[in-house]
């Protein structure tokens, strides 16, 4: 079977890539080279005296990573903590710049922007030492938006105009409406699924990467089934639906060759939701806030990776200061404060969330999976982040 280039994920049959033109071998040699870090110095060796004005290793310069994922030994069971050293005024760069070219180039530019900002928010993300790689492209993403456009952007946009333009009956115009909601109703599962698979299969860590497996078919069941059911149980069922979501996105990722399990059943976030709904009007909608983190807390408690056990200990009331501040910050700043609102949401979530157990990678290998952005492009086309954890 041949191996998948490690950079592109191509099926690579000799020792380059067709495709990207990398010597498989050598990228492999090298990256192992690179964790492994310096050698040991000899025995009997003096590290000579560093002048004052030789720059010392800091926050911000490299540090050799830790062993490699692949055939390590296991690392004792603790508590671990994911880092995040990146700062306002560093993604604020980034995003003046973002906008500055998308106008520039009548938007184009937006989705090599999207690029850059995820590969900074992951490049700054750590985890023993080690930090996220993002290896997706504006290119790709641009391509995926086109292809969304054309396979569904267009059809939808002819199918709601073209009655009103050539003044079709009632009937007809009925129809082709609930035809619409029909088409709604599965282009959102469509794109989630390919959205989550796009972003995983761009994401690695220690140089293995994510994937995701899932089936389309299968989530479209799981979705048209849930919304048609929370519509007739007026909400209740939503709690049951929400997490049947979250199960089949957890279950379906992967870490190279290990897979991540989801264990919660939907039923005990219903007490929950009715009494977040009993309080919404007494709390102003508060009572939303309070659910929300109830909800993250059970889906991140639920969440294993071999036999690492994920927790979260965020509050209701916390997550409420966190996002009514942001959006307070965005609106008084005309947007300038977008930098800052991500960089603060993504050390608050940190903050809270540990990883208790063994960390065993030992039996874990590169097993990538291709995907394209044609679900991300979608995505971005419904304007939708959808919410999935």
């Amino acid at each position: 079977m041949a191996e998948p280039c490690p950079r592109c994920s191509a099926a690579a049959d000799g020792e380059r890539c067709p495709q990207c033109g990398l010597v498989i071998a050598l990228y492999h040699a090298s990256l192992e080279k690179m964790r492994r870090g310096p050698a040991a110095p000899a025995a009997g060796w003096t590290a000579p005296a560093v002048s004052p004005a030789a720059p010392t290793a800091g926050p911000g310069m490299f540090r050799a990573p830790a062993p490699a994922a692949a055939g390590a030994a296991p690392i004792p069971a603790a508590t671990r903590r994911l880092q995040f050293h990146g700062a306002a005024g560093s993604l604020f760069g980034i995003y003046a710049v973002n906008v500055l070219f998308t106008l520039l180039t009548l938007g184009v530019y937006y989705f090599w922007g999207k690029a850059r900002v995820r590969a900074y928010l992951f490049g700054q993300t750590e985890l023993e030492r080690d930090r996220l790689a993002y290896h997706g492209t504006g290119l790709e993403l641009l391509i995926g938006f086109v292809k969304g456009v054309i396979v569904f952007g267009i059809p939808v946009t002819l199918l709601s105009i073209l009655p009103q333009v050539y003044g079709a009956p009632e009937q007809v115009a009925t129809a082709l409406s609930r035809l619409l909601w029909l088409l709604g109703l599965l282009l959102v599962p469509v794109a989630m699924v390919g959205s989550r698979r796009y972003r995983l299969s761009r994401t690695s860590w220690r140089g293995i990467r994510f994937s995701f497996r899932g089936s389309v078919r299968e989530f479209v069941g799981i979705f048209v089934v849930g919304s048609i059911l929370t519509s007739l149980t007026l909400g209740i069922y939503y709690p049951v639906f929400v997490t049947k979501r979250q199960a089949f996105m957890v279950s379906h990722a992967y870490f190279g060759s290990r897979k991540f399990d989801f264990d919660g059943q939907g039923r005990a976030l219903i007490g929950p939701f009715l009494g977040m709904a009993l309080l919404f009007l007494p709390t102003l909608g508060l009572s939303w806030f309070w659910f929300s983190a109830r909800r993250y807390r059970f889906f991140t408690e639920h969440t294993r990776v071999g036999a690492i056990r994920f927790r979260s200990t965020v509050s209701g009331a916390r997550l409420a200061w966190l996002q009514i501040s942001n959006v307070v910050a965005i609106v008084g700043t005309l947007g300038l404060a977008w930098p800052w609102t991500v960089v603060r949401g993504v050390r608050f979530y940190y903050r809270y969330l540990t990883l208790e157990g063994t960390l065993d990678l030992s039996d874990v290998h590169q097993d990538a999976r291709a995907a394209s952005a044609t679900g991300e492009g979608l995505a971005g086309l419904l304007d939708a982040d959808f919410g999935v954890s």
